[in-house]
């Protein structure tokens, strides 16, 4: 089964892109049939920049994309979301890609669910 997430919060001040970041993590480790994947927009975007720092005991968004990255979960980051906020030059997350909307348009249709956050 093919699942894609959309996220589109910031990664921190509401718990979507956690949320959704948590589910991507359990549909890996627990339906090995599941092929995950995941788009970042808007303000999530910021979800793939590098050098998150979180407080002890806090969740830490860059931690749980490594994470899904290095178990092969194919994650994009919209360009012209990354542009809107000047984030082109910024290091992102290795794995992590800046993509386009005819890429989001071909993952939705290839997924079996989409889920937003």
């Amino acid at each position: 089964m093919n699942i894609l997430l959309i996220i589109n919060d910031a990664p921190y001040g509401s718990e979507k892109a956690y949320n959704a970041l948590r589910l991507a993590l359990t549909l890996t480790n627990e339906h090995e049939s599941a092929s995950v994947r995941i788009f970042l927009m808007a303000d999530a975007v910021t979800c793939a920049l590098t050098g998150q720092k979180t407080p002890d005991g806090f969740y830490n968004i860059e931690r749980m994309l490594k994470g899904l990255c290095s178990k092969g979960v194919m994650v994009k980051a919209c360009g012209t979301c990354v542009d809107a906020r000047g984030l082109r030059q910024l290091a992102l997350i290795d794995g992590v890609e800046i993509s386009t909307m005819a890429q989001l348009a071909q993952w939705v249709v290839e997924a079996d669910k989409v889920l937003t956050f």
